[in-house]
């Protein structure tokens, strides 16, 4: 999984006709899109290099060709979709990060989280079903504001450690990141169940 030498995507030619992949399988993420192995990265690249990859292995470039070709087209374009969406994503995309350290940031064995983070996301999550049963759409706004500013917060920490290579401080962020961001879509769920 080494570093692209240019900043274009980075793929195999692809090999119609001799079962080749379109692209390389065993790159990570990043390498697959030619960013650098960071979490903080310019997104329009990354836009800019899934669509270009999109065009080169869409299936649908691939219709006339035979079953093999079809096939390694929609696994080609699957990869990148699911490469996509992982970067995209920040939880996902730091959970990569982690993992090409080896370090399995939601690993079952070991999810503790801090016990003042959790008592307050509990108190969070008790307000959030009053407010609810109380069909109070104003108090979960309020509530959402809450939990983004302190994502927003958490993820400028979590960007830090990972820019810092300071992966144990990394891994616990990204537990309480992804915990932040559950109770958030919660919330929205909520509101529009308030409101509808």
């Amino acid at each position: 999984m080494g570093r692209p030498n240019s900043s274009h995507p980075s793929r195999s030619s692809p090999a119609i006709g001799e079962g080749k992949p379109m692209i390389d399988f065993s790159q990570n993420y990043f390498a697959l899109f030619g960013l650098p192995p960071r979490y903080r990265f310019d997104p329009e690249k990354l836009d800019a290099a899934y669509r270009a990859l999109q065009r080169e292995v869409h299936p649908d470039r691939y219709a006339a060709a035979g079953d093999a070709e079809r096939r390694v087209a929609l696994q080609s374009s699957a990869r990148v979709n699911e490469a996509y969406r992982a970067l995209k994503d920040p939880v996902s995309r730091a959970q990569h990060l982690l993992s090409l350290r080896g370090i399995d940031a939601l690993a079952e064995t070991n999810t503790a989280l801090p016990a003042q983070f959790l008592q307050r996301e509990l108190e969070r999550r008790e307000a959030v079903g009053d407010a609810q049963l109380a069909r109070d759409a104003d108090r979960l706004s309020a509530l959402l504001r809450e939990v983004r500013s302190d994502a927003s917060e958490l993820e400028t920490a979590l960007a830090d450690h990972l820019d810092a290579e300071d992966w144990l401080r990394a891994r616990d962020d990204v537990r309480e990141f992804r915990f932040l961001t559950k109770i958030a879509a919660d919330i929205e769920s909520a509101i529009a169940e308030v409101e509808g």
